[in-house]
């Protein structure tokens, strides 16, 4: 618990000062790290828990997460509840990439970081080929997203790491990778902070959210508490070993991922006829989501790490 809150709050807490304070710091660094760093520290990871039969279980566990979530949304007295598309898509898409892998770090061992990996390229997959249909019905663009998702760093990091786990050289590069991906990993979380510091730097003082605090609660709920309990149902019904579980548990925790904000964002820049309405209001809605899902997670993460090594713990 106490390695949990010293890798994840100092980063955190220095990227949200540099963000309120250089709010073109986050642009600039940005493209380096999804271009260069991620796919790097993925490799060093994943070369490192190795390739498992696993994997895949870890994967399609992402899938039911999203598509559970997105089914009891459908039901008419949870529809009611969270009505908006886009916050919809924030109780199920989590931060699995920036959040979930230094969460997976902290509290995981090594072997479970695979799993954490798989669960991501799942839900990058889900994120950006059903969210534009969530936060925009009249999204369509299949061929973008299947550029989205091959241009990822996640698919690019596990393609490289596919092709290096094949020559003689894995396990040298995996121990000279390791502590390049963790200042990776470091950097990425600074850049959650940044991101978090833009949001609170461009918020009129004083507003909890564009429909007061109690519309937020739903979602909220949903995404640190029903989605994670409903992980943690389904991998013990399955049987599943206790890495693989605590590993979809935590990233099933993780909070809502910044990239539903963009995909938000995108679909009210081109809103016809009014943009500045609904539009604004779904972004404001989703990026106090952001705020409070990612502040609420620092103690709800340690409670479910608690609670699967704790008295589920085997």
């Amino acid at each position: 618990m106490l390695r949990f809150l010293l890798e994840l709050v100092p980063p955190l807490g220095v990227g949200l000062l540099l963000g309120m304070r250089f709010h073109g710091l986050p642009g600039r660094l940005a493209p380096p790290l999804i271009t260069w760093g991620i796919p790097i520290s993925l490799v060093a990871l994943l070369l490192r828990s190795g390739f498992q039969v696993e994997l895949l279980t870890a994967a399609l566990m992402a899938a039911a997460a999203s598509g559970l979530g997105l089914v009891l949304l459908r039901l008419p007295a949870l529809g009611r509840c969270i009505p908006e598309g886009s916050l919809q898509l924030g109780c199920v898409v989590g931060n699995t990439a920036y959040w979930g892998l230094p969460v997976a770090l902290a509290l995981l061992p090594a072997e479970a970081i695979g799993f954490t990996i798989a669960f991501d390229l799942m839900a990058t997959l889900i994120t950006w080929s059903l969210g534009p249909l969530l936060v925009d019905r009249r999204a369509s663009g299949v061929r973008r997203q299947l550029q989205v998702l091959a241009t990822s760093p996640a698919m690019r990091g596990l393609a490289l790491a596919v092709l290096l786990h094949l020559t003689p050289w894995s396990a040298v590069l995996a121990q000279w990778l390791w502590w390049p991906a963790r200042l990776v990993v470091l950097v990425a979380l600074a850049l959650v902070g940044m991101r978090l510091g833009l949001m609170l730097r461009r918020r009129p003082a004083g507003t909890a959210g564009p429909a007061g605090g109690s519309a937020l609660v739903a979602p909220l709920v949903g995404k640190l508490l029903v989605l994670p309990a409903a992980m943690l149902l389904l991998a013990v019904l399955l049987g599943l070993p206790s890495p693989l579980r605590d590993a979809v548990v935590l990233q099933a925790a993780a909070p809502t991922a910044l990239s539903v904000l963009l995909l938000t964002e995108a679909a009210g820049t081109g809103q016809r006829p009014s943009p500045e309405a609904g539009g604004r209001q779904a972004v404001e809605a989703v990026a106090t989501l952001v705020l409070w899902s990612t502040a609420l997670a620092l103690v709800s993460v340690p409670l479910w790490w608690w609670l699967l090594s704790g008295p589920l713990g085997s």
